[in-house]
């Protein structure tokens, strides 16, 4: 997978893995990274399927409507390449923290719902819910932060709390940051991202 990597100053601070939304590429949200967490390593990963020309990191049937099938080999593909990378850039494959946007925030779903030790936390921003119906592994001790839009008219309302109380069933501790600005990216979500993060890492 195209991707960046950028080592930290601090080898015990956590891997930040960047997930870009659709459109975006393994440069989007590299000024994210130092806002959340200065000292730590990053990797930026590009989405490996183009929907007319753009990246993402899965394929989709319609707006909302997710094509189960290459959502679950995508998330198997990305988590095999965090173990490659991690082996690669020598970092600890069990510290690794995402920071997904939209649909790279849904792979990040994703990999929770697929994976106990894919990755020791998430921040999600605008996520909806990857996959229903399907056993979710137990993820005590993982962190997640969702930030959402009581207003997003892509990830609605009541995507963010139905994913909540998935990731509470499996013993993850969720917290969840209302916006009011539809699915913008915006930087009030970012800090309070920036906060969550310096009290639980």
């Amino acid at each position: 997978m195209k991707h960046i990597f950028k080592k930290g100053h601090n080898p015990e601070k956590p891997v930040l893995l960047l997930l870009h939304g659709t459109g975006g590429n393994e440069q989007s949200l590299l000024t994210l990274a130092p806002m959340i967490d200065a000292e730590a390593s990053v990797l930026s990963v590009r989405g490996n399927v183009s929907e007319h020309g753009m990246p993402r990191f899965f394929r989709r049937l319609s707006e909302g409507v997710f094509d189960e099938e290459d959502l679950v080999f995508r998330t198997n593909e990305l988590n095999n390449f965090l173990n490659e990378a991690a082996t690669k850039y020598e970092f600890n494959r069990d510290n690794i923290v995402a920071i997904g946007y939209s649909n790279g925030a849904n792979i990040a779903a994703s990999l929770l719902y697929h994976f106990s030790d894919a990755l020791t936390g998430a921040i999600l921003h605008h996520p909806m819910v990857p996959l229903r119906g399907i056993a979710l592994p137990d993820l005590s001790g993982k962190e997640v932060f969702i930030a959402a839009g009581t207003n997003d008219p892509i990830s609605p309302q009541r995507e963010a709390e139905e994913l909540k109380a998935a990731l509470e069933a499996t013993k993850a501790s969720v917290d969840v940051h209302w916006e009011n600005h539809g699915h913008q990216l915006t930087r009030s979500e970012v800090e309070a991202a920036r906060q969550w993060y310096q009290r639980r890492f």
